[in-house]
């Protein structure tokens, strides 16, 4: 900017201060005025028990145009228009947010889900544990049902005492081929946060504190509480806090396509190392253990993909085979709003699958969009954690990959020679 044009807009500026401290200081002068003003006419009036019509009216001729304060009718509330939803002010009520029933979503897309079986010559028992869709119906999925046929000896649906967690058993005694094909229907709509609308009843405090505790390899103190810390800085609102967490681990994970499976979910490892990221169970459980040190209760949704991403490519099955279609996701909870959806390994996976940079706009829309939305080509199964299955005595960090075993061994899915059980997905009409 030339000298002339600078001191041009400086004189400019100081000639628009000058005006607006004096307007400023001649309302204050009025207001001082007026307020003397009432205080004489008040002292007048207190001399009489009642003001006459005659004054009335020259008061009210006075205050014309003013905001003059007159008592607030009545509020009558019907069923359509509860008092939650317009209580009066100062009243207990009017602190709470309204609890409504949340309109389901109008668009569904059903998938059916075969997973088979196949082994040839066993040699002695064998186990197979399935994880299965969530056993209760939410808002984004239901399961519509389950069949199967094959030839163990045995099978049976179990569900773990704490609800998280439903698996489909079975065994075959004797040597020889093993068949099994079961088939779920699944139904799922598009999940979507609305920060807008703080309209959900709360959720039970013995889940809240399962979902506020540690677990073999989400920890939540220490290493975790300090990065927690450092992360939040001054941020009191618990959504700006998560976002925070988010934006954190999106910039600061790598996503690892060469570990098997979705990885092995080890936060600690991770924290210990000080090298963050890995596969969706590494990237989204960070994100869990963090948001769990800082008080807001958060868990890993475990599932698999089953149909395209109308997003990217690479966050969708690009066939029917959902073999290794296995991807955690993970979600918090924050009064009023319930739980929100959230999954930062997804925008790592674009960034790695789809060569983006950092500053690539369509990268700039996925990471807003992937806090608080689910694509739901993608279904959930269950968010337990240090599950012992049926049958089995130790522990596993959590069930994901089905479990086939021959005579205490585990049999490898990917073997060349023969794969252990192969899962097909499609969408379907109901």
């Amino acid at each position: 900017m030339k000298r002339r044009d600078f001191l041009t807009s400086a004189a400019a500026l100081s000639l628009f201060v000058t005006d607006a401290w004096a307007t400023k200081k001649q309302a204050k002068t009025k207001t001082a005025a007026g307020s003397a003003k009432h205080k004489g006419a008040a002292g007048k009036t207190a001399k009489s028990s009642k003001l006459s019509k005659k004054a009335a009216s020259k008061h009210d001729r006075r205050h014309k145009g003013k905001n003059v304060y007159r008592p607030r009718e009545p509020v009558a509330h019907t069923a359509e228009d509860p008092v939650i939803e317009h209580p009066p002010q100062g009243t207990t009520a009017s602190k709470l947010p309204p609890v409504k029933a949340v309109e389901p979503p109008s668009e569904w897309r059903t998938y059916e889900i075969t997973t088979t079986v196949n082994l040839k010559n066993k040699n002695g028992p064998t186990k197979f544990w399935l994880p299965l869709p969530l056993n209760q119906d939410t808002l984004f999925q239901r399961t519509l049902g389950h069949s199967w046929l094959g030839n163990p000896a045995s099978a049976s649906m179990r569900r773990l005492p704490d609800g998280d967690l439903e698996v489909f058993c079975c065994e075959w005694t004797e040597s020889g081929d093993a068949h099994l094909q079961l088939t779920t229907l699944v139904t799922t709509a598009d999940r979507h946060f609305d920060i807008t609308r703080r309209t959900v009843a709360p959720e039970r405090e013995d889940i809240l504190r399962r979902n506020l505790q540690a677990s073999q390899l989400l920890p939540n103190d220490g290493l975790a509480f300090q990065l927690g810390e450092r992360i939040l800085g001054r941020i009191k609102d618990p959504v700006a806090q998560a976002k925070a967490v988010y934006d954190w681990v999106v910039d600061n994970t790598i996503y690892d396509p060469s570990l098997p499976d979705c990885g092995s979910g080890d936060v600690r490892k991770q924290l210990i190392q000080g090298q963050y990221g890995g596969r969706s169970a590494d990237i989204n459980g960070l994100f869990v253990a963090i948001c769990r040190s800082i008080g807001i209760p958060a868990r890993c949704v475990y599932g698999m993909r089953t149909g395209p991403s109308r997003l990217f490519n690479s966050l969708g099955l690009i066939s029917d085979d959902a073999t290794h279609g296995q991807h955690v996701r993970a979600e918090f909870y924050v009064p009023g709003y319930g739980w929100i959806p959230v999954d930062p390994s997804d925008v790592r996976r674009a960034i790695s699958k789809e060569i983006l940079s950092d500053r690539d706009s369509k990268l700039i829309s996925l990471k807003k969009i992937l806090f608080g939305v689910w694509e739901m080509n993608w279904i959930a199964f269950n968010f337990g954690t240090d599950i012992v299955l049926p049958g089995k005595n130790a522990p596993i960090p959590f069930m994901l990959i089905p479990q086939l075993e021959t005579a205490g061994r585990r049999i490898d899915s990917d073997s060349p020679a023969a794969p252990a059980y192969s899962i097909r997905t499609r969408q379907v009409e109901v």
